[in-house]
């Protein structure tokens, strides 16, 4: 998605970089995170693969990050299972950053917790 001349010039390399598909569903589930979704609603909502969504929330379950529960994924609960609370609050951080700038005024920017 292309970005305006200002954004371009004020933003840093790291608000620019790109998220990796696991960034976009850990940082997506962190802002929801008193929701659980359907791995297809993820994707729709983040506008992912649904294969790439599977393969990222299998990942981040192996790592504690997510729980899962039937057909439905959250955002793990015990702060305890992050080891590395830093990736959480960066992916969470990007996420409402890159989102936010992407989809002003859509309807998918009130997914965004507090309307941030």
């Amino acid at each position: 998605m292309p970005i305006d001349r200002e954004t371009f010039d004020q933003a840093s390399e790291e608000e620019l970089s790109e998220l990796s598909t696991i960034d976009k569903v850990l940082g997506f589930l962190a802002v929801n995170e008193d929701k659980a979704f359907r791995a297809r609603e993820i994707a729709q909502k983040t506008d992912l693969d649904g294969g790439a969504v599977s393969t990222s929330l299998l990942r981040l379950k192996e790592q504690s990050l997510v729980e899962h529960k039937g057909t439905y994924w959250a955002v793990a609960t015990e702060t305890g299972k992050f080891e590395n609370g830093d990736m959480f609050a960066r992916a969470k951080a990007l996420f409402n950053d890159q989102f936010k700038r992407v989809n002003r005024g859509d309807e998918a920017s009130g997914l965004l917790k507090n309307g941030k």
